[in-house]
């Protein structure tokens, strides 16, 4: 029997602050089995962590990511501070400069801030027979030349694709680009990074080959952290027939890499103008809906929510706007299915109360705000204090979850746990500050779920380099000093993952 022992650790309470004396921690078979000064060498083979005084808190989850997009995102070109059409050509004109022969997978831009359209023409006129895809900072849609558009198989057009069609077409990039960058190698080393945070854990919704390709990448080394595989409504059927429920196990796997929802995307995006909404955007919506869109009729949303539901799937629906949150409780109230709903970016008070007596998680992403603030207030003015209602959410008893939905921001827990607590990224003050969070509540929010350590609580640990109330409860100070937060050690059930040593 092996066992990991950690010295001289601290345990840090939430979400409530408080302070602890120094204690050792036994794991055993991936369970806490014993905390206590000065405990005893277990008997077996064990492995020794010096906590010297150290934080140890349960792991972090990030409870939405897209892992394929976010472990291609350090080969991109970075267009997130492109600030024109215009100069986004210039960038891609250098790439092609110094890599001709190399397609340009580009990510980042938000055309909602930039004076001029974005034309397939424009980058035609690059004269290259290499395929040019620029993905939108929010993933909803792309900017393509001809080349990349006859090679995707899509129509030929003067603008963007976007919505259901772009999500379509992004899993056939890999096909289309030979060798993208995500094998289990490069996989791997985007757990590793993450894992160097403290995070033992992620929900992928990536568009993905499913179970198959999950395994394979898995047996291959891809296996540092736990993965919930979610599914899209194309891919349900072979789930189904696997007879898979949320939760089990995936064929071949081991109980790290599990089945975890369906994904439903039922709206667009604010920076597309395409989140369905209750009042009409202040600007002309791009795609000629003033109100933003859903993706699916009422009835289409409710028929995948029941069919998931009987096969025991939970279900995640990604709504953004206050009309797709509404619409997507009252599919979840009619169908008794359970899950989450992913984003809730815009939200009434009446539906936070809903969401909680549902039992649905609400599964948010602080870091978001972060770039959404301008946009927010330009494009739905009046609107902001029902904006990321972080505060509503946890004061009316939600299961809050937090997650980055990288490679739209960070794969960083520590940066969206600042973000809830001081909601600003600059000099300005938080934006609408009463809907920010405390520090405990932001731990709490990032760990699936799980008690402070205890004996009894699963061996998935992060050990801290600085104690995360050291800087105060709230306010920008706090923020800062988890924005600053370092991690030593992260072990996931028993097993150690990632060590500073």
């Amino acid at each position: 029997m092996s066992s990991l022992l950690i010295r001289d650790v601290r345990l840090v309470p939430f979400p409530d602050p408080g302070s602890s004396e120094p204690v050792d921690v036994l794991v055993t078979d991936g369970v806490v089995v014993a905390i206590g000064e000065s405990l005893p060498f277990p008997a077996g083979t064990v492995q020794v962590i010096g906590g010297a005084g150290r934080w140890l808190i349960p792991g972090l989850w990030d409870e939405h990511v897209h892992l394929g997009q976010w472990t291609l995102a350090s080969q991109r070109l970075d267009l997130a501070g492109v600030r024109s059409a215009e100069g986004a050509v210039q960038l891609v004109a250098e790439r092609l400069e110094e890599w001709p022969e190399v397609p340009v997978i580009g990510w980042g831009h938000r055309v909602t801030r930039w004076p001029d359209t974005p034309l397939v023409s424009q980058l035609d006129a690059l004269d290259t027979d290499q395929p040019i895809v620029l993905i939108s900072g929010d993933g909803h849609h792309a900017w393509l030349n001809s080349v990349a558009l006859m090679s995707l198989a899509l129509p030929l057009r003067e603008g963007m694709v976007a919505e259901g069609e772009w999500f379509a077409a992004y899993g056939r990039l890999s096909a289309v680009l030979g060798d993208d960058g995500t094998g289990p190698d490069a996989y791997a080393r985007t757990m590793a990074a993450a894992a160097a945070h403290g995070v033992v854990g992620l929900v992928d919704f990536e568009f993905s080959g499913g179970v198959p390709e999950w395994t394979e990448r898995w047996h291959a080394g891809a296996d540092l952290v736990r993965v919930r595989m979610a599914t899209y409504a194309d891919g349900l059927d072979a789930v189904i027939a696997a007879g898979l429920r949320t939760g089990d196990p995936l064929p071949g796997g081991d109980d790290r890499l599990v089945m975890g929802p369906l994904k439903i995307i039922s709206d667009g995006s604010l920076n597309t103008r395409t989140a369905w909404c209750c009042e009409p955007y202040a600007e002309e919506a791009t795609l000629g809906h003033p109100y933003g869109q859903p993706n699916q009729t009422p009835e289409e949303l409710r028929d995948l929510l029941r069919r998931a539901s009987a096969h025991g799937l939970e279900v995640a629906v990604h709504a953004i706007g206050d009309r797709a949150v509404t619409d997507a409780l009252d599919a979840f109230a009619q169908t008794g299915a359970t899950g989450s709903i992913e984003h809730a970016q815009l939200m009434h008070r009446a539906d936070v109360s809903r969401l909680a007596e549902l039992g649905l998680r609400a599964s948010v992403q602080p870091a978001h705000l972060l770039d959404d603030r301008d946009v927010a207030d330009r494009l739905w003015p009046g609107r902001g204090e029902r904006c990321f209602p972080l505060r509503w959410l946890t004061d009316g008893g939600a299961d809050v979850r937090f997650g980055s939905d990288a490679p739209v921001s960070p794969l960083d827990p520590w940066l969206a746990m600042a973000a809830a607590v001081h909601r600003s990224a600059d000099e300005r003050p938080g934006w609408h500050p009463e809907q920010s969070l405390t520090v405990g509540e932001s731990l709490a929010a990032s760990m699936a779920g799980q008690s402070p350590v205890a004996v009894g609580s699963i061996a998935d640990l992060a050990l801290l380099d600085a104690d995360p109330y050291a800087c105060g409860n709230s306010g920008p100070d706090a923020a800062a000093h988890l924005r600053a937060m370092t991690v030593a050690a992260t072990v996931v059930a028993g097993e150690v993952i990632y060590d500073d040593d």
